[in-house]
């Protein structure tokens, strides 16, 4: 389509004499671009001069449409002699220059359009000059060990572009923000001060080639103060220094300029590598409420030293930096980019609209206040090419008389200037509105009435560690008086008040996690409802409030995704890492927060107790399945490739049968199958068996070890054959062997809750195949039900009950039911793994009657309520008295009973009853000599 087709609007000739000189010049052309050609030079000074000097070259350009004008405005300049170049390009800008502003005025091109043509020749502008300059040190022998084919990625020297040109989305008259680099790998080290030497050199001559004014006119005001600690750094400088630089005294504005760092000239591929360094320093891990506060101090800075603060008033109002202006936006865009892309790359976008669509999916602005954001911007941004068109200036100011905003009225195709003035008005008030209230600190508010004893638990919080700082106490002081009112609304205040005491006690820092309850008012809800419930939890999350991002991340309260989801999401988090020991760490983190989301379901009532014990199994599976990966490539790396057919992983106990608690650890087992191959064939070979019991110890570690993060679970390994004394890993055939001609019964009855979990799957399934025949061979012997009577009175006299609320260990209790389930599947030689399948056998295998059976599973519901319930409030022994009011309304909720004394009733009747089956069946088979 043509220029003239694509017209939708063209300026009012505010001069129309210029407009008529200009005019003159072309009469061939139609009526349509005549008229923008007449309005655009009656109303802009700069731009008529341009289409006096390039009428020859405009004319043809015009005739076509705007893409083939931009294409030859840009052509050839590759191709120009280094000494010719910085009049070529010149003469581009001015043709650039032109057609962008033509189409901008005609509305030919949307704001995308005009700001990605600027930015295009910015690039090509900044290459094009690095490729000449540093190819002429070259040629000078001043750079070391360079050779001419380096010159085509400037010797490793990189442009990083920032602002505004790093986003794609120059001003119509924009300076161009800049920090140049070197990659120092490419030198001796020996070398590397010449060589910086010569690449200081370029970068002076490549500014002087782009900012200079000549007779021909410039290219681009070049800013290099970007750049690390800009007033003593050299104005190119190695990457190491700059990602050092950035390490240790990097500050939030030079993380939000780095959104929109990308690597525009030079050495591309050496600039990505860097950006990608900085990805920790840019994107935090952990959701950064702490940077909205530093923003909005930046923003005030800004307009004091600017003097832009007060009411808005039009005449001579920034449109970038004053109120309601486009940095308003960005700023709002950018520092919710902060908070969250550190956990979502989606939000990493460099533009400021990408930025706002991609916060609004995620659901970190409304979509409406997003989508009216972005129309604002661009009508901002707008207004600011046009004034700036004017006399090719740096300016962002609005005029400052009537015969200004006349010729702006015009400018935008607007014949009523105050319907202008209007919109304008409109438009930045509304900004102001839609922006300041995110920025601004929170009201700080007076503290509700309190008892002397409260009194006493609050005064002494200003001595902790969380609270060291001006800024987190200065934080806290908006946040402390809403977490009093809704503490005092807790079942008992003042026990509420010490768990949340306790809680506030073991945080190591506050401003974090002060700020992300100023951001979000309803985590407050939820820490008081987990210190006035489950002081286990309130004591893990103090240690591990990273955790709490999970809450603000939009998905927390989603329905559970299940093992393979959870997979998928695990191994994407490890692949981005390619440090073993990171990828652990980060696995431990990923792991915290479902493990901290379960427990958060389960407290509230989202789940139930058999939910969430699934839930934690399914948790446990994920972990261990996604490590196992890295873990074997980590060994391999130095071993070689397993032999064999591999290994497989399998879940013993609790894990094999799906149901863990809030505290419990994995029974694991190895079983591997070396298919005859003695060795492995890596860099350190190792013997089949040595190789497996290594690779065994190093996934036990990888799951167990404490790190900066913690572990991921106790590993217990002591369900293998042989017990402790046996191979840590086993293979396929002495695990057959084993267990059909050696295993004790309990070692059978273990082998009906075993899952296969990880590595190979087709080893997986024939240890599976394996499994179920051993249980069939075996579970027929008279001496199976002898067998779990004895194991049953050995298990009583190794270990009494913790209490008279204990769910798990005694008669009748969870371990003596699922002992008696065990036997039912191991019997039957049934493949059940789960405590309930297992206990429908019994009935119909006529091992217990119906009734009997539907006694032992309701029995079994109700103490894992129990002890779900109270590992979730407790790693000690369940005390009623010491996990206070809310602790015992959850339990009471879990039990479905109305006060203590009906659930410490009910536990001895299901647990009086469940003995009194489990004894049927097996009492009178114990030996007389027990």
């Amino acid at each position: 389509m043509n220029f003239a087709a694509r017209l939708t609007r063209c300026p009012i000739p505010y001069e129309p004499e210029r407009g008529a000189e200009a005019r003159a010049l072309f009469p061939g052309l139609p009526p349509e671009i005549l008229a923008l050609v007449e309005g655009a030079a009656g109303c802009s000074p700069y731009l008529g001069g341009l289409i006096a000097k390039e009428a020859g070259w405009l004319e043809g350009a015009l005739a076509g449409d705007p893409e083939a004008a931009l294409e030859s405005a840009l052509s050839g300049l590759a191709e120009v002699a280094p000494d010719a170049l910085a009049d070529a390009l010149r003469r581009a800008k001015r043709r650039v220059a032109l057609i962008a502003g033509l189409a901008d005025l005609g509305g030919a091109w949307p704001l995308e359009e005009v700001t990605g043509a600027l930015t295009r020749f910015a690039d090509l502008a900044v290459h094009l000059s690095l490729r000449a300059l540093v190819g002429e040190e070259i040629r000078r022998g001043k750079l070391p060990g360079a050779a001419p084919e380096d010159a085509a990625t400037a010797g490793g020297m990189v442009a990083i572009a920032m602002g505004k040109m790093g986003a794609g989305e120059l001003n119509y008259s924009s300076d161009i923000d800049l920090i140049c680099l070197f990659d120092e790998t490419r030198f001796e080290p020996a070398e590397v001060m010449e060589a910086r030497s010569s690449f200081i050199r370029a970068t002076r001559k490549m500014t002087a080639m782009l900012s200079d004014l000549t007779a021909e006119g410039y290219v681009f005001r070049t800013d290099l103060r970007l750049r690390p600690d800009a007033a003593v750094t050299p104005v190119c400088i190695g990457m190491e220094a700059a990602e050092h630089y950035y390490e240790s005294v990097g500050r939030t504005w030079e993380r939000a300029a780095y959104i929109k760092a990308r690597a525009c000239a030079g050495d591309i591929s050496a600039g990505e590598r860097f950006l990608a360094t900085l990805t920790p320093f840019v994107w935090r891990r952990h959701l950064d409420f702490a940077a909205i506060q530093d923003a909005h101090d930046m923003r005030l800075r800004i307009r004091e030293h600017k003097g832009l603060a007060g009411p808005i008033v039009l005449e001579g109002h920034d449109m970038k930096l004053g109120v309601g202006g486009i940095r308003e936006i960005e700023f709002f865009t950018q520092t919710r980019q902060l908070i969250a892309g550190g956990r979502d790359p989606d939000l990493r976008q460099r533009g400021t609209v990408p930025g706002l669509v991609a916060l609004s999916e995620k659901g970190w602005v409304p979509g409406e206040v997003a989508e009216e954001l972005s129309e604002h911007y661009r009508a901002h941004r707008e207004v600011e090419h046009r004034v700036q068109m004017v006399a090719d200036a740096q300016t962002h100011a609005l005029p400052t008389d009537a015969e200004g905003f006349d010729r702006l009225a015009r400018m935008m195709g607007e014949g009523d200037t105050h319907a202008l003035r209007a919109r304008l008005r409109e438009r930045l008030g509304r900004v102001a509105e839609l922006t300041e209230g995110f920025f601004a600190p929170g009201e700080t508010r007076a503290r509700p009435e309190m008892s002397a004893a409260a009194r006493e638990i609050v005064e002494g919080w200003r001595g902790y560690p969380a609270l060291r700082s001006a800024r987190a106490v200065e934080v806290f002081k908006r946040v402390e008086p809403e977490i009093l009112r809704r503490l005092s609304r807790a079942a008992n205040e003042i026990e509420a008040l010490r768990q949340f005491d306790g809680f506030l006690a073991g945080l190591p820092a506050g401003v974090q996690l002060f700020s992300l309850f100023d951001a979000n008012p309803q985590l407050i809800d939820l820490i008081v409802d987990i210190c006035a419930t489950a002081p286990a939890l309130a004591s893990y999350l103090s240690r591990n409030a990273g955790v709490l991002d999970a809450v603000i991340g939009g998905d927390f309260f989603a329905p559970w995704p299940g093992v393979p989801a959870l997979r998928a999401s695990l191994d994407a988090v490890l692949d981005e890492i390619p440090d073993y020991e990171k990828k652990l760490d980060a696995a431990r983190r990923w792991a915290k927060e479902w493990h901290f989301r379960i427990g958060v379901h389960h407290l509230r009532g989202l789940i139930d107790a058999v939910e969430a014990g699934r839930n934690y199994a399914d948790l446990a599976e994920a972990c261990v399945a996604s490590i196992w990966k890295p873990c074997l490539e980590e060994f391999a790396r130095k071993h070689g490739a397993p032999p064999g057919r591999g290994a497989a992983v399998v879940g013993m106990g609790s894990l094999g049968a799906q149901r863990l608690n809030a505290a419990s650890d994995l029974d694991l087992i190895v079983i591997y199958d070396p298919a005859g191959v003695e060795n492995s064939d890596g860099r350190r070979p190792l013997a089949a068996r040595t190789y497996y019991a290594r690779l065994t110890q190093a996934l036990v570690t990888a799951i167990s070890a404490p790190m900066a993060e913690g572990r991921l679970y106790e590993v217990d390994m002591r369900l293998r054959p042989s017990g402790r004394q046996g191979p840590v890993a086993t293979s396929l055939d002495a695990f057959r062997s084993y267990q059909m001609e050696e295993a004790w019964t309990w070692e059978h009855l273990a082998l009906t809750r075993a899952r296969p979990i990880a590595g190979e799957a087709e080893l997986g399934a024939e240890v599976d195949e394996v499994r179920l025949s051993i249980l069939r061979a075996k579970g027929g012997a008279e001496k199976v039900l002898p067998d779990v009577a004895e194991m049953r009175v050995r298990i009583f006299t190794a270990k009494a009950p913790d209490g008279e609320w204990e769910a798990k260990i005694g008669p009748g209790r969870l371990q003596d039911i699922e002992l008696l389930a065990q036997s039912f599947a191991l019997r039957a030689g049934d493949s059940a793994r789960r405590v309930e399948p297992q206990l429908r056998i019994g009935p119909r295998e006529g091992y217990v009657t119906k009734e009997e059976g539907e006694a032992l599973a309701r029995a079994y519901r109700f103490l894992w309520r129990l002890q779900a319930g109270g590992r979730l409030l407790t790693d000690r022994p369940l005390d009623m008295e010491q996990i206070g009011e809310g602790g015992r309304a959850f339990l009471l909720r879990e039990a479905g009973e109305p006060d203590l004394e009906s659930l410490a009733a009910r536990l001895r009747s299901e647990t009086a009853i469940a003995e009194k089956i489990v004894a049927s069946v097996l009492d009178a088979t114990v030996p007389d000599d027990r």
